[in-house]
């Protein structure tokens, strides 16, 4: 009897150990509160009593808000697996109304290859620090001698 009891829970354990857990990350605002941007009308000042701060702005001053969310999947022994993701992006027009918002989604995503242009210093990989430890060994008394 005791045998079958100790099966059956560590059955139950195993089962709940190998359920998935989901991770909730960044925000996106809701669409009803989308619905009360208007493009043209809805200035930037307007929108962040709206819909609040977004999760990344663009690099020119009032080019675009980002809000960013999406939920991960984490299942058992494997790596997180990102399983939704939204992305709310609002320009803004020059004279700081919103001009467009659109949304996208983890299927709209693309791999973006970054292109990485360094300029060679010519100074190979050893540090400062690694030849300075390197050097400690090679010291002869006759070199303090003389």
């Amino acid at each position: 009897m005791k045998l079958i009891r100790g099966i059956v829970i560590a059955l139950t354990v195993t089962v709940a150990a190998c359920s998935p857990i989901y991770r909730h990350h960044g925000y996106v605002p809701p669409e009803q509160d989308l619905a009360m941007v208007v493009p043209g009308q809805t200035s930037q000042f307007e929108l962040e009593g709206l819909i609040g701060r977004p999760t990344s702005m663009g690099l020119l001053e009032g080019s675009g808000w980002y809000y960013v969310g999406s939920r991960w999947r984490h299942y058992g022994l494997r790596r997180p697996e990102e399983i939704q993701r939204q992305v709310v992006a609002i320009n803004f027009a020059p004279d700081g109304t919103v001009s467009n918002v659109e949304r996208f989604g983890l299927e709209d995503g693309r791999v973006v290859v970054l292109s990485r242009r360094v300029t060679d210093s010519g100074v190979t990989s050893i540090s400062l620090v690694r030849q300075l430890l390197g050097n400690l060994g090679n010291f002869n008394a006759s070199d303090f001698i003389d």
